[in-house]
């Protein structure tokens, strides 16, 4: 079983890596590719990094470097004209990222001698080893990782959780502004939380292939069944089911880091898959007291 989630997950992304390196002149559609390898957006790209190394984005636009490298090595397109074949709409906006990625600017890049720059090296480092290739659609043997910190993860069997949110849009790490309307209404409502309130973050939508400034999100509270809630509040219901559970330890900023592990590393070799339902965090202690390295969060998936 385990062999054959691995390999549901593997031809997931050998789909999509197919997609991106027959479509670099196409803006990708993120979407489109989720729905090709049969996973929701929300974990299609948490997946495709943790076994990757990078996101479609970045690998698209790591390709689109590599053959500008080509085209600039073996070609005498202006500088302009490979630009704008790499994506980009300014020649300024692409000799900041070639510059970034090669250490020079494209024009010097160009004009190096072999002993100082190594021009016949385009490829830029990758762990999953795809480069691009003029001869063929795709060079070298995908390598999925298979490092990085090991995640513990608990299969926990969850009841129905009743949830007071206040709902976020915008940049998932400013979600601490709908907390803080949470607090307020609850402390205007003269609401009392038990010890066994959690506070939790549930997510939506996919910074890959929404705009910041419209990704949705909830900070919630749990709340017992019957207790009213005030204006401004809103029920949400975590359905029962299977969860995958793993415990960060640390600063909130790792978190994102931890979910590509769950995603990428952890779930395509456990033998299970995603279920319906959203994925979410609960906070056992916050900034207010406990210090960064102490912070403790539950990430939980649901699995089918």
């Amino acid at each position: 079983m385990r062999s054959d989630t691995r390999s549901f997950y593997e031809a997931a992304v050998e789909r999509t890596v197919t997609a991106i390196v027959g479509a670099l002149d196409e803006a990708l559609d993120l979407s489109a590719l989720a729905k090709g390898a049969a996973l929701s957006p929300f974990h299609f790209h948490r997946v495709f990094r943790g076994m990757l190394g990078e996101t479609p984005l970045e690998l698209h636009r790591r390709l689109r470097l590599e053959r500008a490298a080509h085209q600039l090595l073996q070609s005498a397109a202006p500088v302009t004209t490979v630009a704008f074949d790499a994506g980009y709409e300014t020649h300024e906006a692409f000799t900041r990222a070639f510059r970034a990625a090669y250490g020079a600017p494209p024009s010097a890049f160009r004009q190096a001698e072999p002993l100082n720059c190594r021009p016949s090296q385009i490829e830029l480092p990758a762990r999953s080893g795809i480069h691009f290739n003029p001869e063929a659609s795709r060079d070298g043997t995908i390598r999925f990782n298979e490092g990085g910190q090991i995640v513990t993860v608990d299969i926990e069997t969850k009841r129905e959780i009743r949830v007071a949110t206040v709902r976020h849009v915008g940049p998932y790490q400013n979600i601490s502004e709908a907390f803080a309307r949470l607090g307020k209404l609850a402390t205007a409502a003269g609401l009392m939380w038990t010890d066994e309130s959690q506070m939790l973050a549930i997510y939506y939508d996919d910074p890959e292939t929404k705009p910041a400034d419209q990704l949705e999100s909830d900070a919630g509270v749990t709340v017992p069944e019957g207790l009213a809630l005030p204006s401004g509040m809103v029920e949400r219901r975590l359905p029962a089911g299977r969860y995958a559970k793993t415990t960060h330890v640390g600063p909130y900023t790792r978190l994102g880091d931890v979910w590509g592990r769950l995603m990428g590393e952890w779930l395509p070799k456990s033998g299970h898959r995603v279920g319906d339902g959203s994925a979410y965090e609960v906070y056992r202690n916050n900034p207010g007291n406990a210090a960064p390295e102490d912070l403790r969060t539950d990430l939980y998936l649901p699995l089918a």
